[in-house]
């Protein structure tokens, strides 16, 4: 359900509530209980949707279901999935069971008469998939009441909605981190390990601090992780990173890494470092015949962290780096790196936050990301 459309469903429970509000108070002014039933009905819609926003399920309905109640003001309140009460505020009726059953059928709401309280069943949607209902039990059935009763359930079922795109938003987010996983680990697990080897007998102490860099890289790299990291801890694992590449490559790949020492606890992204650093050596180091320099540069912005990852390497288009951004994550080729990073910045941050990439041919490539020093309230 869109903003506006959640803005325009407030003022239509608002102008139901207020009905209901105007019908128990007769002695407030006209303006007076518009302006009472707009708070009401957001103040009270605030206090249930956390709760809905987690999806149908017994926890979520019993947390939501007494808000809801206030909400309408009848006698009796239920909630329920497609073959159960999930939670009930009220003394529901026995039959809560069969009238649900019988607005899941039909797809719309039901009235069903009774003494002394009858019932206003509405069925709850996501994406036009019933999953529930809402039933509503009161002494009077007005016309009101049923169109009171089916807004509210209308605002319920938008909030399940968003609750089942956060759910296929973290998992769009998990499945592209194990993206990046399977194109860290084949190429760079056994180049890592071949240069390890190579040191086994020249240089056994050598062979062993690179073991433990590796070891270090791995355990970040493929640990169950959340979504977010500390900047920190991303730049130990670019550090490792660098160290391995760097007895691979010797002294043809120089590194530095500049970094303000403010923005060392600020959250970010899982993996957003190391496939740019990889990429800088991939795509420009070695592009420019197996030398060159890297270089990583952390600053504080006030608000944000600016993040500048450098190479002096071959460079490249720049209609061909836009490509590579514009093609996505499951582009075949070398740009899957910066692809999958910039599809995660936007999303988790928003589309001013993607990815800018500086480059030309023979002029090496920086590519710069901004972060902001506050994670985001909807992770």
């Amino acid at each position: 359900m869109s903003i506006a459309a959640s803005v325009a469903l407030a003022s239509l429970l608002a102008f139901a509530l207020g009905y209901l509000v105007a019908r128990r108070r007769p002695e407030l002014p006209e303006g007076g209980w518009k302006d009472e039933a707009t708070f009401m009905t957001l103040h009270i819609a605030a206090l249930a949707a956390p709760s809905l926003r987690g999806g149908l399920t017994k926890e979520s309905a019993r947390k939501a279901v007494r808000h809801l109640r206030v909400l309408l003001g009848t006698h009796a309140l239920a909630i329920t999935s497609t073959d159960a009460a999930l939670a009930w505020d009220g003394p529901c009726t026995d039959e809560v069971l069969d009238h649900a059953r019988a607005a899941l059928t039909s797809g719309r709401a039901e009235v069903f008469a009774g003494q002394p309280h009858g019932a206003v069943v509405v069925p709850l949607t996501v994406d036009d998939r019933v999953v529930g209902a809402l039933a509503a039990y009161d002494e009077e059935l007005s016309a009101a009441l049923v169109r009171t009763v089916t807004e509210v359930a209308r605002w319920v079922s938008g909030q399940l909605e968003l609750a089942e795109l956060d759910t296929s938003r973290r998992r769009a987010l998990e499945a592209e981190m194990r993206a990046l996983r399977a194109q860290i680990s084949p190429h760079f697990v056994y180049n890592a390990l071949t240069t390890i080897a190579s040191f086994v007998r020249t240089d056994p102490g050598r062979a062993r601090e690179l073991l433990l860099d590796f070891a270090d890289f791995s355990r970040y790299a493929l640990r169950r992780a959340q979504d977010f990291t500390t900047l920190a801890d991303e730049l130990t694992c670019v550090d490792r990173y660098l160290l391995l590449e760097r007895a691979r490559f010797g002294d043809r790949l120089r590194f530095t890494v500049q970094v303000s020492p403010e923005v060392l606890p600020v959250p970010v992204p899982f993996l957003c470092l190391q496939p740019l650093v990889e990429n800088a050596i991939k795509h420009g180091v070695r592009a420019a015949g197996g030398a060159g320099e890297v270089r990583v540069v952390v600053r504080d912005a006030g608000p944000e962290a600016h993040i500048t990852v450098e190479d002096d390497g071959a460079g490249m288009d720049p209609e061909h780096a836009r490509q590579v951004l514009d093609d996505g994550p499951c582009r075949e080729g070398g740009g899957i790196g910066l692809a999958n990073v910039d599809v995660r910045l936007r999303q988790i941050y928003g589309e001013d936050y993607g990815l800018a990439v500086e480059t030309a041919p023979g002029a090496g490539t920086r590519v710069r990301l901004r972060v902001p020093k506050a994670r985001p309230s909807s992770l």
